[in-house]
């Protein structure tokens, strides 16, 4: 914990530092971009020139608006998509750096706002080194205190089964897929045949069955598309869907064992 804190404050410090080289200007010669040099000017596309013909052959798109937004926001909506709020340490330390960066602006710009820069420039590394050493000291566990970790709880077989269940006897058909085919993400993580990660997509999972038992790569392409077509496409799914699926997942983990 206090290698983090302590990494956090220096990334802070190191950002007010690069803040200061955009107050001196050093992002490179002006080019009517700030801080765009000759190599990135020379990539600049002009009006009608070739990427402006390549857009201009693309044909129009096809799906429908409303459609592609409520796919993203149900990506979007997963656990490990969720952005954490700032804490508020890691608050004050982009204030810090913020102060930092306009001292730097004032120390450059000299006058009589020199020595005010100054002195607020040595509190603010003050407060920093304060909050560092607040937080590099005891750090060590309590031995009587059960530890806890940070990390995402996958859910097994199981219960994904189990939820499967209960969406098909509701009729939820499209969740019910989707419990599925996660039940079988978990069975194969757990058999060693892929390493089940949060956020990984389902042509991840498609690629790596197909390097480590390609014997069943075809048919785990074949349930890996019945999800996709029912949870992202909406496609119209029913119990003939689930069922389909099901015989397709127990001949992978007959083939994969």
């Amino acid at each position: 914990m206090a290698r983090g804190w302590t990494a956090r404050a220096a990334a802070i410090l190191v950002g007010a530092v690069l803040g200061v080289g955009g107050v001196l200007g050093l992002g490179g010669p002006s080019s009517g971009v700030p801080g765009l040099g000759p190599a990135a000017r020379a990539t600049e596309v002009r009006p009608g020139g070739v990427a402006g013909s390549a857009a201009a052959d693309l044909p129009i798109p096809q799906s429908d608006p409303a459609r592609a937004r409520g796919i993203a926001d149900d990506v979007l909506a997963r656990p490990e998509y969720r952005v954490p709020s700032p804490t508020l340490v890691e608050r004050v330390l982009r204030w810090v750096a913020e102060v930092v960066a306009r001292v730097f602006g004032a120390l450059i710009g000299g006058g009589g706002a020199s020595l005010i820069a100054w002195g607020v420039l040595v509190l603010a590394i003050g407060v920093v080194g304060f909050l560092v050493a607040r937080f590099a000291r005891g750090v060590t566990p309590d031995a009587g205190r059960p530890t806890t970790s940070t990390s995402v709880q996958l859910r097994t077989a199981t219960d994904w089964r189990a939820e499967a269940d209960a969406h098909e006897r509701a009729g939820r058909w499209r969740p019910a897929l989707r419990c599925r085919y996660r039940a079988l993400v978990a069975d194969l993580a757990a058999g060693g045949v892929v390493d089940e990660v949060p956020g990984r997509t389902a042509g991840e999972y498609r690629a790596a069955v197909t390097v480590a038992a390609p014997d069943v790569a075809s048919d785990f392409a074949a349930v890996t598309e019945l999800f996709e077509r029912a949870w992202y496409g909406r496609a119209p799914t029913g119990a003939d869907d689930a069922a389909h699926l099901s015989s397709l997942a127990d001949r992978v983990l007959a083939g994969a064992r």
